[in-house]
């Protein structure tokens, strides 16, 4: 009866991970190797790829967002 009791009240109570600064580059430096895409990255170290989106904002890595290009002339595509 205790265990019953004991499971429903541990039941909602969420883990907050803290990460290191050295850590969070590590992650971004892997990803910017191209080696793994954030989906892999957050299964092998147990991330959500949300999380990696934030550290890609917080440390101004625009370059590693996933972004769309829409081409529209004979022009932008030379450009790109």
């Amino acid at each position: 009866m205790y265990t019953q009791i004991n499971k429903y009240i541990y039941k909602n109570d969420r883990v907050t991970r803290r990460y290191r600064e050295p850590f969070k580059l590590k992650i971004l430096a892997e990803l910017s190797t191209g080696k793994y895409t954030k989906s892999q990255l957050g299964k092998l170290y147990s991330i959500a790829p949300t999380t990696i989106n934030e550290w890609i904002r917080k440390y101004e890595r625009n370059d590693l967002m996933n972004t769309r290009v829409m081409v529209e002339t004979k022009d932008e595509i030379t450009r790109i």
